[in-house]
């Protein structure tokens, strides 16, 4: 339930070039949120790749510690706020969360932002 594994991250480049060319995509500062639907079978109702920009933060350690600190916030969050309706609508997407901020962001404020993206998201693909 709180675990986040291999099969849940996305690595297929097709995917991910299907995604950032037909997917919808939504701001909730610091982070751009772009999911799309797909109807390929998978174990898990997400598929999810985090990025961080390297333009903005030179620095590997950083990009890594925004990185770490956005995966801990959705795979805490993620059942309760995006797999339950999910699987109630019985969809599967894949999902890009970037990070847009200029400065690392606290754990807290990161973790509070996630739970306003998923409940956002939510939103979307009730739609």
């Amino acid at each position: 339930m709180y675990t986040f594994k291999k099969e849940e991250r996305l690595c297929n480049k097709k995917l991910i070039d299907k995604l950032f060319h037909n997917g919808s995509s939504f701001l909730c500062y610091p982070f751009k949120a772009s999911w799309l639907f797909i109807d390929e079978p998978q174990q898990f109702p997400v598929q999810i790749v985090f990025s961080v920009s390297k333009k903005r933060f030179k620095r590997a350690v950083d990009r890594n510690l925004i990185k770490r600190r956005m995966r801990e916030a959705y795979r805490l969050n993620k059942q309760q706020y995006l797999y339950d309706q999910l699987n109630g609508l019985d969809k599967k997407i894949v999902l890009s969360l970037g990070y847009i901020g200029k400065e690392i962001a606290a754990s807290d404020f990161t973790e509070k932002k996630m739970l306003k993206l998923l409940s956002q998201l939510c939103a979307e693909i009730a739609k």
